[in-house]
């Protein structure tokens, strides 16, 4: 059974930097697209960014563009989210997930195109 691991979360100040990290166990990583979604309190699931299975292509919502990136390192089995210059507004609980189908070359941008989701990790940013 494939799992995935959220890590790297915490209260950081505005204008700070946290790198999450996702560790999926099992075989076949390498072949999804991923994705990193976040949900804050009271507010809908958002896409954050996307990459495909060799990192050939990347996407990211206009909230965090600029600011966050998206990567992944196949022999590691993981997937990273680099934030930089973090708001208050970018507090919510993050989750990486794996699309249901492999070898994407245009990932999804919805949460129906993910079928398997990390438990989520809590960023919070202080004002």
């Amino acid at each position: 059974q494939v799992q995935l691991v959220e890590s790297g979360g915490g209260l950081v100040q505005a204008g700070g930097s946290l790198r999450l990290s996702c560790a999926a166990s099992g075989r076949g990583f390498s072949d999804y697209a991923m994705g990193w979604f976040r949900q804050a309190p009271g507010k809908e699931l958002e896409i954050i960014a996307t990459i495909t299975w060799n990192s050939g292509r990347t996407f990211y919502a206009d909230s965090v563009k600029g600011r966050f990136t998206i990567s992944r390192n196949n022999a590691k089995n993981t997937v990273y989210l680099q934030m930089n210059s973090l708001k208050p507004e970018d507090t919510a609980n993050y989750y990486c997930a794996a699309e249901t189908s492999p070898d994407s070359v245009v990932p999804g941008t919805t949460s129906r195109n993910y079928g398997l989701w990390g438990q989520g990790t809590q960023v919070t940013v202080s004002s």
